[in-house]
This record gives structure tokens, sequence and C-alpha cells, in this order.
């Protein structure tokens, strides 16, 4: 690049070489639902339970119960979605069965590792 340059009253003609800096990326951007409590498909699904219950793997607020007290689930199945400093986490069923009892409702606050369902 070709550059004027003045100095104390004297123009100079420059060549100026620009090293072109890479562009910085952000990386991945995830879009979802502007609804609060819309549920959107992702990859990261948590599954997390015992043999007799479906525990919490973060502490969060429940924001939808997709089972009720004899609902069949296959493994994989989201069973409930909690919400954490404003991301979504779907709990998963970690086998197949039959749900018992439900032990929270949607706005309770959970901890880590409380029993959430119950299992047959």
């Amino acid at each position: 690049m070709k550059l004027k340059v003045t100095v104390n009253g004297t123009a100079y003609d420059v060549d100026v070489e620009v090293e072109e800096e890479p562009v910085p990326t952000l990386g991945a951007v995830l879009i979802r639902s502007t609804s609060a409590y819309g549920v959107t498909p992702t990859a990261a699904k948590a599954p997390a339970g015992s043999s007799s219950g479906l525990k919490a793997p973060i502490s969060g607020t429940v924001v939808k119960i997709l089972v009720e007290p004899g609902s069949e689930v296959k493994a994989g199945d989201t069973v409930v979605v909690l919400e954490a400093m404003k991301m979504e986490t779907e709990i998963t069923a970690p086998q197949d069965g039959k749900i018992a009892d439900v032990n929270i409702a949607v706005g309770d606050t959970v901890a880590g590792g409380q029993t959430l369902v119950e299992w047959e």
C-alpha cells in the first residue's frame, strides 16, 4: 500500500506492507426458542439415575415434566427438563421402565443428586 506522509512540512511517499490478521471466530452459536420453557432438541442430554430412581445430575429449577405415575418410558426418553444458569438440561431415562412416582413439580428448585422420579 502506498501512503503519503508529511513530516515537518516535507512530503514523503512511503510503501507499506500490511499483514492480514486472521479474523477471530466466535465458535458455535446456538439459537433456541425465545420461550423461557420451550424444549429444543439438543445433542447433549444428561442421563441420570439408579435402579430405584432418577436423580438430578445438577442443581436447577424444574421447567418441564414429561411423565406422570404409570407412564412407560424407554432408555433415552426425556423425562424432566431442568434449567440452571439460563441453560436447559434434558434429563433422560437411563433404562426402560414404568414410573411409580414423580417427586417434583414445575417451578421446584432441586439439588444435584435429588431423586426426581421413582421407578416401579
